[in-house]
């Protein structure tokens, strides 16, 4: 079988291309929606991860939140900065770096969750509750059955 002219490939028909588009589009009604809060959604996610599990390791932070180690740190620098978390060594294994949330950061998470809640609607919004449910369970599998191609693999889509 012979492969299509590039000139007759219409971008707007690769799944790719979508995903792209509708991450942008995710990350902007995410920060209209968080506004002046100043969190991105990676840090959300960072924020929330430690917030379930305190005294989580940054290599685990990483593999739970899909990043690679070393944005990962830069995350959790600007986020110590910020006085959102609290960095220190494991008594267990000297190389590692537990995290929990400060007081600070708590409140800052209790301020962006219904933010964020408002995001995730709208991102869904042009969907019924049907379609809703349909198109999280496709995602859901998409990204779990797709989960070891991933740069950063997440150990949360193995769950």
């Amino acid at each position: 079988m012979k492969s299509p002219e590039p000139t007759a490939i219409d971008i707007d028909h690769q799944p790719g291309h979508m995903i792209r588009r509708l991450h942008q589009i995710s990350v902007g009604i995410f920060l209209q929606e968080v506004g002046e809060l100043g969190v991105t959604p990676v840090q959300y996610a960072a924020l929330q991860a430690v917030a379930n599990q305190p005294g989580i390791d940054q290599r685990t932070l990483a593999r739970a939140i899909a990043l690679d180690a070393s944005t990962t740190g830069g995350v959790v620098d600007r986020l110590e900065t910020r006085g959102w978390l609290l960095r220190r060594t494991s008594p267990n294994d000297r190389r590692a770096r537990e995290l929990e949330l400060t007081p600070s950061g708590q409140q800052a998470l209790r301020e962006v969750v219904p933010a964020m809640l408002r995001a995730q609607e709208q991102i869904l919004a042009p969907l019924s509750d049907d379609e809703r449910q349909s198109f999280m369970r496709m995602l859901a599998r998409l990204v779990t059955e797709n989960n070891a191609l991933s740069r950063a693999p997440s150990d949360a889509a193995l769950r």
